[in-house]
């Protein structure tokens, strides 16, 4: 049993609870693999490589919603196992994200793709090494997602949870994969063109709204929210209390992954700073960029944006551009616009001020970052 901490909502001891939990299920499922054969303990490997870190913060949420809903603090074994599971989804999801975006790194390693792309070079396989890459990586997300079901059904739950929880947890499945059509949508649009009329730019912030708000918000914060308020058996009030606070702390956190995906710090994030300008990724920020932008800025930006080779100095002048057109001002406006929603939500929330503090704690370590 894991004891939650509202001054410390992410503690040490409840993302070793979550790590744990995952490693006695992934252990379970290399037994079972072994019985196929050798070659499919890969896939165990790099599920265990990929589950071992992160931030823990969709299963945080959904332990939160759980001792809102519950009025306790304590979490049962079978809680910590049904949150951790939403990270072994959150997994499947990353690795797809990677083979559409082509990314090269995910959390300071290379991605999934490509270490399967490493495999077949250093086999000499017959065939396209990247075709085989992308493939492998597909089959790896696929097995995750069918994973996190299972860990969920083997929580330890009682068939009563069980029942309340599937609705909730079949939702975030659906949005999830919609938001991520939705995203690849919005890449095939030319943001400079549409962003010279303002209903060009209304339109365009409206699908990355929408995009933001499926993908990541429901997905990343309401979702696992209801999830574990669902588990205790929480109210109506509590639940339209988890969306009132959930949805706009999802965007918000969303728009602060945005702009660290320009000017984060890769030792911090992962990522290269500059990867999100080589993708094209339509984004808030991107969007304000072209708006604000005077269209001689404009236009040097359109040739930069979405250049995989992109250059440090390419990538300055990026930033540069963003900066003075007070798209990062305007997206920090957002969160801090999101956030306060979130946390005015919080205000009568129906359940126990020691709740109401740990979820405050978690939204401002979502947005600002300190886990």
């Amino acid at each position: 049993m894991v004891t939650l901490d509202a001054s410390h909502p992410v503690s040490p001891g409840f993302k070793s609870a979550v790590g744990d939990a995952i490693d006695a299920f992934l252990v379970g499922q290399r037994s079972k693999l072994s019985a196929i054969g050798p070659e499919v303990s890969t896939l165990v490997d790099r599920g265990a490589a990929f589950t071992a870190g992160g931030k823990r913060l969709r299963p945080a949420f959904c332990a939160w919603g759980w001792a809102a809903a519950a009025g306790s603090l304590h979490l049962p074994d079978a809680v910590v196992a049904a949150a951790a599971s939403l990270d072994v989804l959150h997994v499947s999801a990353l690795i797809h994200d990677d083979v559409m975006d082509a990314s090269e790194a995910r959390r300071g390693v290379p991605a999934a793709h490509r270490q399967f792309e490493a495999d077949h070079r250093e086999a000499s396989g017959r065939g396209d090494a990247e075709a085989f890459g992308r493939a492998g990586a597909i089959l790896l997300g696929d097995l995750l997602l069918v994973w996190s079901a299972e860990m969920l059904d083997n929580a330890g739950l009682d068939s009563d949870a069980l029942a309340r929880v599937r609705p909730w947890v079949q939702a975030v499945r659906t949005e999830v994969t919609a938001g991520q059509y939705l995203d690849v949508l919005a890449q095939s649009v030319d943001p400079y063109a549409r962003t010279r009329t303002p209903a060009g730019v209304a339109e365009l912030e409206t699908l990355v709204s929408r995009v933001v708000t499926y993908k990541s918000a429901c997905y990343t914060v309401e979702r696992p929210l209801h999830i574990g308020g669902a588990i205790a058996g929480a109210s109506d009030a509590q639940q339209a209390t988890f969306s009132a606070f959930g949805r706009p702390l999802g965007r918000a956190f969303q728009y602060r992954d945005d702009l660290l995906g320009v000017f984060g710090d890769e030792a911090l994030t992962g990522k290269d700073s500059g990867e999100d300008l080589r993708e094209g990724k339509l984004t808030l920020v991107v969007v304000r960029t072209f708006a604000g932008a005077s269209d001689a800025a404009a236009r040097r930006f359109a040739d930069l944006f979405g250049r995989p080779d992109l250059s440090a100095d390419d990538i300055e002048t990026a930033k540069t551009i963003i900066v003075d057109s007070g798209a990062q001002a305007f997206v920090e406006q957002a969160i801090e616009r999101e956030f306060a929603a979130a946390i005015s939500a919080l205000d009568h929330a129906p359940w126990l001020g020691a709740a109401s503090d740990g979820l405050a704690n978690l939204a401002r370590a979502a947005v600002r970052r300190t886990f």
